[in-house]
């Protein structure tokens, strides 16, 4: 990385991290001067001793919860993608297929959660599944869109040249609706989190390899509220991260000629 990307991703890093550091130093001190009932609300130094005291624990939650998240976001963007790709190829398998990709953004997932413990037991099998069904409509809405959004034009250009289908699809098609389809992941990625930790409330193991969505119900069960603000805390840092790993795979794949990688 050079001198000038670490200048700029300093200075996109640093008014985050300020602001960040100061509603910290505001709950802090808001918490000493009003001293509330400890079962109510804890001050952020609470919440880093009990989870520096607890690290094992919350580290082993937070790696089943991140293995759910990435096997369900990894199926949402291999399904997703190929389903917008299908969805697009013709306008009556639209017509017929997209209202029931509708449902899978309407069926309440703690509905789902139980029938998935029926067919796959509970663990990260069915948690994995969570993830993926939350996160898997906005992959293949946006991929469609994208794909329905390149001018008439240019593909009236590529068949005039005898291009094939395949041809069409990965020199034009997805080239063309890349932008689209990675604003679908960067939405889809925190979903995936949300859709794991949702998940694990019904379908999530006990015991040693639980996830952070059941350290978040047994905390709030036994008042620990220390341990659920990190619980909390940490699904955060998790989605942040799943979103960054998209940002970071868009300008991988777009900063030599998207204007929306380049630098201001």
């Amino acid at each position: 990385m050079t001198a000038r990307r670490l200048r700029d991703f300093a200075a996109r890093l640093a008014p985050p991290l300020c602001a960040a550091l100061a509603m910290l130093a505001i709950w802090e001190l808001g918490v000493r001067w009003a001293n509330p009932p400890r079962f109510l609300f804890c001050a952020p130094s609470e919440i880093w001793r009990d989870a520096t005291a607890r690290a094992g624990e919350l580290g082993m939650a937070t790696w089943k919860t991140t293995v759910a998240v990435a096997w369900g976001f990894a199926l949402s963007v291999v399904v997703g993608v190929a389903s917008g790709v299908i969805l697009s190829s013709n306008r009556l398998i639209e017509r017929a297929l997209y209202p029931f990709t509708v449902i899978l953004q309407t069926v309440p997932l703690v509905a789902i959660a139980p029938m998935l413990v029926i067919w796959l037991h509970a663990g990260v099998q069915a948690v994995s599944v969570c993830a993926f069904i939350v996160s898997l409509f906005p992959v293949i809405t946006n991929t469609l869109t994208g794909i329905r959004s390149i001018p008439k034009p240019q593909v009236e250009l590529f068949w005039l040249y005898g291009a094939r289908p395949w041809a069409l699809l990965f020199k034009l098609k997805l080239p063309g609706a890349l932008p689209s389809i990675m604003a679908g992941l960067r939405v889809a990625a925190g979903l995936a989190v949300i859709g794991a930790v949702v998940g694990e409330f019904v379908a999530g193991e006990l015991g040693a390899d639980r996830g952070l969505g059941i350290v978040v119900v047994v905390a709030a069960k036994q008042g620990d509220l220390p341990m659920l603000f990190a619980a909390v805390a940490l699904a955060s840092v998790l989605g942040i991260a799943m979103v960054g790993g998209v940002n970071a795979a868009a300008y991988l794949l777009m900063h030599k000629w998207h204007v929306s990688q380049r630098p201001d």
